[in-house]
């Protein structure tokens, strides 16, 4: 009976023209429990590390995600619970802050590698998301969605949906841009947030992986396809470089970008905010391409035919072979940590840690552009 739980629960892995897509849906009584679904779907083999969530801190409430039946979409969502009524509030469960809170799900390092977006990628995040009516957002920030940088500069978004009280009452959903610790931020579009009250509404995100990368966004009602937020970049950059900033701090390049979703919002406007439950379905993330057309060349081709995952040895094929004459090997944070100026059929990597790795090769003075690879 337990097998049989597990295969109908709906977290689906396909392939579609060669790259992966996970979605993720709730599955109601009876089936696998909630956060052990999310663990299934966004970081299998881990210990319910795709979810922040403040339980230890509001024991008394349990899990601060479970799954409720949702009339309009007639099956199970998830509802994520945020409180600020008991005490003390439910303050976000890591770094000891007390400021905010946070009820999250996430992929991130220990996730499969086709949920990790890297330079020349093209990735889509699908998902459903409904505000309930009369939502208090703070004046600070309630971010609903993020797409964070790992490793370098991580620290702030580079896009996120956050929901906001605006200084006159009004409220309003921002797409906020944040380009790296220097620069400003950006505020693209913000749509008055009634129109996103009490509705289900669907989003869909995609982007190009680079430091000329592409973004687009369009939400809209599930009910009649209106559209409610429309935005388009063809030029931005969705990751970011390793650079000095102004005040001297040295950032190393970002290794991938990943999707957060749920409530994370500030305290500082507590007095004016109240317990809330949000609601979430039909989350998506599939790699569209692994390189653009243009970079799609027959070398790129031949590169990306080595095994994956590798155990200890790194096998190369003969097209490989013959075009270049070494390579490079960086870990998650960009620091190189094998290279060889001769290569061969199979390449020693036992002395390498499991977990996800960049391997250039090596033409001259030329590099390839980065391939993932995953050590076993």
């Amino acid at each position: 009976m337990k097998n049989t739980i597990f295969y109908k629960i709906a977290l689906v892995l396909t392939s579609f023209t060669g790259h992966a897509q996970v979605t993720l849906n709730a599955d109601g009584p009876g089936g696998v429990g909630t956060y052990e679904l999310i663990t299934n779907a966004l970081a299998p083999g881990t210990a319910n590390g795709a979810i922040e969530a403040p339980d230890a801190i509001h024991p008394d409430f349990g899990r601060h995600i479970q799954e409720a039946f949702d009339t309009e979409l007639n099956k199970n969502v998830f509802e994520f619970y945020s409180h600020v009524s008991n005490i003390p509030p439910d303050n976000e469960p890591v770094a000891g802050k007390t400021d905010r809170q946070r009820v999250e799900i996430k992929s991130y390092a220990p996730s499969p590698d086709n949920l990790k977006g890297i330079i020349g990628e093209t990735v889509q995040y699908k998902w459903r998301f409904k505000v309930p009516a009369g939502f208090k957002p703070t004046t600070s920030f309630t971010h609903i969605h993020q797409v964070k940088a790992v490793d370098g500069d991580d620290d702030d978004p580079l896009f996120t949906l956050t929901l906001r009280k605006l200084s006159n009452g009004t409220t309003r959903l921002e797409l906020i841009y944040d380009k790296d610790a220097a620069a400003a931020t950006i505020k693209y579009q913000t749509p008055n947030m009634s129109l996103f009250e009490g509705i289900w509404v669907e989003a869909t995100e995609t982007i190009k992986v680079g430091l000329q990368g592409t973004y687009s966004i369009v939400i809209k009602k599930v009910s009649d396809g209106t559209v409610l937020m429309d935005y388009n970049n063809p030029n931005i950059q969705t990751i970011r470089p390793a650079y000095t900033s102004s005040t001297g701090v040295v950032y190393a390049a970002n290794s991938f970008i990943r999707p957060k979703w749920g409530i994370y919002r500030s305290l500082a406007d507590i007095a004016n905010m109240r317990d809330e439950a949000m609601r979430f379905s039909d989350f998506s993330i599939e790699e569209i391409s692994s390189l653009s057309a243009k970079e799609y060349s027959k070398e790129n081709v031949a590169i990306i035919q080595f095994p994956n995952p590798v155990a200890d040895k790194l096998q190369l094929s003969e097209t490989i072979l013959n075009q270049y004459n070494g390579l490079r090997i960086y870990d998650n944070s960009g620091k190189q940590i094998f290279t060889t100026d001769t290569i061969a059929e199979n390449i020693n990597v036992s002395s390498l840690k499991p977990g996800l790795y960049i391997v250039k090769f090596k033409k001259g003075n030329t590099l390839s552009k980065g391939i993932k690879m995953m050590k076993k």
